[in-house]
């Protein structure tokens, strides 16, 4: 399967035995590649009593297989001047390294010796076991974030989307070795892994490398998991209206919004369109009316968020606690006031130009072209050519913008804030 995109290299995608597949992307004009290995496996696939546990072997993978040791791992790539780290996210979880092109061998054998060889000791969970609770600690120590899993939590409620990535303190305790060595076996299966690599790579070395490095696993006649159905989160309206963590700040921080549309949904690039316009930028009318105006936030913005059957619209803003009402007020009447009348042609022309070259610019370097591919695998099972989304944003019209923000922006809101308030100062805020 080959695919020539106009905005970027040669695409190729093979499919081998096991289930496997490998992707890449050759970039002719770069001395570099990044190499990642993608596992469809995430938070959203944990019950809350192994809650984390996506994440834990994450960083537990790196403490050594049964040909290295942590530090020959950590030794080899820096020899090399590479990068290597991974992260975890609700659906995935990502391995990945840049180095010389010349250096993809050395990559490619490391990185796959991590995922299929890995130990998973108890000193070593132990040891690391340390480390997410500080990590937990570093995410509650820090408003800005910890309103995002607050945010999450309040609109998706006691679903696999609601919790945390990190889990909780009390999952993160009780988690044994078995635990997560059993994740590590039952989940790290050929079927469910994608290989991407972009830059300067061959297709078929890359395969030569891959089929070398997974060895026997590469048998038998297992097709590719296939896509998330998203059944997990059957709801229809945020799980409850509001969220509080009481923090002593000098800033409130909030995310207010509302439950958006899956990835697959065919409206996503007029969504995209919208939510460039009303808060994706310093010209958005968030901005304008919020900051440049009234100078009330430092940071105000939206964003929206894709999963499986679910996504998210939300609002958020940082800023002193006396403007919170405020605030809000102002935000919900611009989405009101969208709601009812869209957007201009203007607006519209200026949001697309935003997201097509905020879409190029940010496909510059190697890294972000294997992203693309990784997750357009897991989440698409298939991969659309940068030329292809740039028409698709093209062809919306400001009808198709006006009737998403007709939909998204009167569904029922959740608010979720980080500041010094006590409860009862919730129902207020949600008043506001």
């Amino acid at each position: 399967m080959l695919d020539v995109d106009e905005v970027g290299g040669r695409v190729e995608r093979t499919e081998l035995p096991g289930g496997l597949r490998v992707i890449t992307e050759t970039m002719p004009g770069v001395l570099s590649a990044t190499l990642g290995i993608w596992v469809g496996v995430g938070s959203r696939d944990e019950s809350p009593s192994v809650g984390g546990s996506s994440h834990f072997l994450e960083h537990l993978l790196f403490k050594g297989t049964r040909s290295r040791t942590a530090l020959e791992i950590a030794t080899a790539m820096d020899a090399v001047g590479g990068e290597m780290n991974a992260f975890t996210a609700k659906e995935h979880t990502c391995y990945y390294a840049n180095v010389l092109a010349s250096d993809l061998p050395l990559a490619v054998t490391l990185l796959g010796d991590l995922v299929t060889e890995a130990l998973n000791t108890a000193p070593d969970l132990e040891s690391e076991r340390t480390v997410v609770l500080e990590e937990i600690a570093m995410r509650d120590d820090e408003p800005a974030d910890a309103v995002h899993d607050l945010y999450a939590e309040t609109l998706f409620g006691d679903t696999p989307l609601g919790r945390s990535v990190l889990g909780t303190i009390s999952s993160i305790e009780a988690l044994t070795r078995d635990d997560v060595d059993g994740w590590y076996r039952q989940r790290y299966a050929v079927p469910s892994i994608v290989v991407a690599a972009a830059g300067r790579v061959d297709h078929q070395q890359v395969l030569d490398l891959v089929t070398a490095a997974f060895g026997d696993r590469l048998s038998g006649d297992a097709r590719p998991d296939p896509l998330r159905s998203g059944e997990d989160v059957p709801l229809t309206a945020p799980a409850r209206p509001g969220g509080l963590i009481r923090r002593t700040t000098e800033q409130t921080h909030l995310l207010l919004g509302s439950l958006g549309m899956g990835r697959l949904d065919e409206r996503r690039y007029a969504a995209a369109v919208l939510d460039a316009a009303v808060g994706g930028g310093m010209s958005s009318r968030l901005f304008q009316e919020i900051r440049e105006k009234r100078g009330l936030v430092y940071s105000v913005g939206s964003s929206l968020t894709h999963y499986a059957g679910a996504g998210s619209f939300s609002v958020y803003a940082g800023c002193s606690p006396k403007r919170v009402p405020e605030v809000l007020r102002l935000v919900r009447a611009c989405l009101t006031e969208v709601a009812g009348t869209g957007l201009t042609a203007e607006e519209v022309a200026r949001a697309q130009g935003q997201l097509k070259g905020g879409l190029v610019l940010g496909l510059e370097d190697t890294g972000s072209r294997m992203s693309r591919l990784g997750k357009s695998e897991l989440s698409f099972g298939e991969y659309l050519p940068v030329r292809a989304v740039l028409d698709l944003l093209d062809g919306v019209d400001e009808e198709q913008v006006r009737a998403v923000a007709a939909d998204l922006f009167t569904r029922p809101t959740c608010l979720a804030v980080v500041g010094p308030y006590r409860e009862r100062d919730l129902d207020r805020l949600l008043a506001a």
